[in-house]
């Protein structure tokens, strides 16, 4: 509670809403990348609030809500194989494909597993050696340790039907494809906190430097977001852009550098498709060479690419790169609820379309789609 307590400070909270207000003399638009500060400003009421004074974008945050719909396509055709069984966290299941959902994949008879960690995947692996076992490998920085941890094992162990699918993507690159798309419109950025834990934000400071944009790294609770956005508006104000770090309890510079030798002893950096960017140069990871033997991909060269089918009616492309909120697309909580999703951002446990859903009380119905300020 003590935790809670420090950083949930209703009083403190309004002292730092009056001093945004204060300092902010015309309104700023500021940019989250991380699908939990999205669900943490609007269920804590922050957007509302800062209605008229900083308007939030939320960006592509959540790596489930970015995973191209072709390596979903590809998993579930793993799964339908007598062969196969698909290892995936459990926010995966529901995520639409181009057809179906890994939940429809495994109700038509497709061989899904829910596991909780990767190495639970390489362990039900050993349990089954009849047949291959596939984990779905999604995230950004922050998820790769792990997965790159469950593939040594995998090595070490010789457990030899075990193998990935990597859909793991960097947050930097994409924060640069959308500085560089025309009239977008950000003029900072809070920078996603898990992250900069395992990758620090040494390499921030060119990308201030190239774009004039301030970034500030910050964290999750109400006081944390709060400060993040003050540290924003101040900079903006004052005519100045740097790289601040206001999570300093989790944070430092150069990172977790044992996490990050840990990934790069697996992993190499390459250009990476995103749902609702495309492709972006260096926005993910594949697996090195001497790992090649676990890339799935390569494994089952037979299967297939089907058609992609993207739902003419979902615009999480809009949502995932700023250019709308979710309310602004015409099937948001009417042809798309949680029960019934048109796209992922409205299922992931970090989707924006899914933030704005549950915490829609707190929101108004206004044509830009953002929330007006509370009396």
């Amino acid at each position: 509670m003590k935790y809670l307590d420090e950083y949930r400070d209703p009083a403190a909270a309004r002292k730092l809403l009056a001093e945004i207000r204060r300092c902010a003399n015309r309104p700023w638009t500021l940019m989250e990348v991380c699908g939990g500060q999205t669900h943490g400003l609007l269920r804590h009421g922050i957007e509302a609030e800062l209605q008229g004074t900083v308007e939030l974008i939320h960006g592509p945050g959540c790596p489930v809500c970015v995973t191209p719909l072709e390596a979903i396509d590809f998993a579930q055709q793993l799964a339908m194989r007598d062969d196969t069984i698909l290892a995936s966290f459990g926010d995966m299941l529901r995520v639409p494909g181009s057809r179906d959902s890994l939940l429809q994949t495994k109700a038509k008879g497709g061989r899904v597993k829910i596991v909780y960690s990767p190495l639970d995947a390489v362990e039900l692996a050993k349990r089954n050696p009849d047949s291959q076992v596939v984990f779905f490998a999604v995230g950004f920085e922050t998820t790769a340790p792990a997965t790159a941890i469950a593939v040594q094992k995998a090595k070490c162990d010789h457990v030899d039907n075990f193998s990935l699918l990597v859909a793991h993507v960097r947050v930097q690159p994409a924060m640069e494809a959308l500085a560089c798309s025309p009239g977008d419109g950000v003029q900072a950025f809070l920078a996603a906190g898990h992250v900069c834990t395992v990758m620090g934000y040494a390499s921030y400071e060119p990308f201030v430097k190239q774009f004039r944009l301030p970034v500030v790294v910050t964290g999750f609770e109400p006081l944390d977001l709060l400060d993040g956005i003050l540290a924003c508006v101040r900079q903006l104000e004052a005519g100045e852009a740097r790289i601040e770090n206001q999570y300093a309890r989790s944070v430092r510079r150069e990172g977790n550098v044992a996490a990050q030798e840990l990934v790069n002893s697996v992993y190499e950096i390459c250009d990476r498709r995103w749902r609702g960017f495309g492709e972006i140069e260096l926005g993910g990871l594949q697996l090195r060479k001497n790992f090649h033997e676990f890339d799935a991909l390569k494994r089952f060269k037979d299967v297939s690419q089907l058609p992609i089918v993207e739902s003419s009616e979902c615009r999480s492309a809009d949502i995932l790169s700023g250019r709308i909120k979710p309310p602004e697309c015409p099937a948001f909580s009417h042809a798309c609820t949680p029960e019934s999703p048109l796209g992922a951002p409205m299922v992931s446990s970090e989707g924006a379309c899914a933030a704005y859903y549950r915490y829609r009380n707190l929101q108004n119905n206004s044509p830009s789609g953002s929330p007006q300020k509370r009396g």
